[in-house]
């Protein structure tokens, strides 16, 4: 399906759109996985040619229900790096993690702005030294009214001040980055430009 997407519109961003649990073509690293085998396989799904980049998602406390917050961290900030890692070192591919959250039906919002911060920090970590990680979108974003829709993971940015100020901060680095690279972009553009034209007027 995603050679014949991309046969007809060769500009589609193509993703698989798992979780990220490893399987059978890297057995090793099924280690990595929480508790349970669900028959996916990020390495050998994301390695297919037409798709374009690798997506992971973050649920702790769903995956390991069992387990405090401490152990949760742990597990998460390892999920993170070994993600990161493969995309950039097996795929050779950008990583986007998808979806990540903490439901507040089970837990404080200190636990989830903590979740928030490891995940971005990692992320960040990564695109400040042009890694594979691309970003990261939280599951999921609402608005004032939209209770009645929630499954706890909502944020609701102008009831939850401190997970606000955690995503505003981190769009504002990764931003940074943006232009950042822009800038380098357009220097070497500029620098190639002014090579042909002084060779141009050399000859």
């Amino acid at each position: 399906m995603a050679a014949y997407l991309k046969s007809i519109d060769g500009n589609h961003l193509l993703e698989v759109g798992l979780e990220g649990f490893y399987g059978q073509s890297e057995s090793q690293k099924q280690q990595d996985n929480p508790n349970f085998q669900v028959g996916t396989d990020f390495i050998a799904n994301n390695q297919i040619p037409e798709i374009d980049f690798a997506t992971v998602h973050s649920y702790p406390d769903q995956w390991l229900p069992s387990s405090d917050d401490r152990s949760q961290q742990d597990f998460l900030t390892h999920w993170l790096q070994v993600h990161i890692q493969d995309s950039q070192n097996v795929l050779r591919k950008p990583v986007l993690f998808a979806e990540f959250g903490k439901s507040l039906r089970t837990a404080p919002v200190e636990q989830r702005d903590r979740l928030f911060d490891t995940v971005y920090t990692a992320i960040y970590s990564s695109a400040r030294a042009g890694g594979a990680a691309a970003g990261g979108m939280f599951w999921q974003l609402f608005t004032e009214g939209m209770h009645n829709f929630g499954d706890g993971y909502e944020v609701v940015l102008s009831e939850n001040g401190s997970t606000a100020g955690i995503i505003a901060d981190q769009s504002n680095k990764l931003n940074r980055i943006r232009r950042l690279y822009l800038e380098l972009r357009n220097r070497a553009r500029w620098a190639g430009g002014n090579g042909i034209r002084h060779n141009g007027i050399g000859n």
